[in-house]
């Protein structure tokens, strides 16, 4: 593939995270597009799919690879998991946090708000308890 293509086929993933359905993304992923390879606006598919509350293409996303604690954009963005946060979106919340977002990181290389702060600023109280209980985890046999 070469460098025109797969600039467009990462556009149209992180386009798909936002607004298409979860097969559209998984055959975009199938087809070579980058879980972590932001647009050309720097945009990263997880992020776009995170402030959306897609939930569904969040999992896809994480279970293809994309890393859940990586910023997007160049400053007017963010973690994937402050975006979902900032908005209340429990389900996007649910899924990052299950594919292993930290509720405590800082966005803005550690000078901004974590997701925690995010959910008690916008008064989002369901999303606070989501960030606030440790993940259950199965445990060893």
């Amino acid at each position: 593939m070469n460098r025109r293509q797969r600039k467009k086929l990462q556009q149209r993933l992180v386009e798909a995270a936002a607004w298409g359905e979860v097969g559209q993304v998984a055959r975009l992923l199938r087809d070579g597009a980058d879980p972590n390879l932001p647009d050309l606006d720097g945009t990263t598919p997880l992020y776009r799919a995170s402030v959306q509350d897609r939930a569904d293409n969040v999992r896809t996303l994480v279970a293809a690879g994309a890393d859940p604690n990586a910023e997007s954009g160049t400053g007017d963005e963010g973690l994937p998991l402050c975006a979902a946060a900032c908005w209340g979106h429990a389900g996007a919340v649910r899924e990052l946090l299950a594919g292993g977002a930290d509720p405590h990181l800082r966005e803005d290389n550690g000078s901004g708000r974590t997701a925690v702060e995010w959910a008690e600023a916008g008064g989002h109280h369901d999303t606070l308890e989501l960030l606030s209980t440790p993940p259950i985890r199965p445990e060893p046999t």
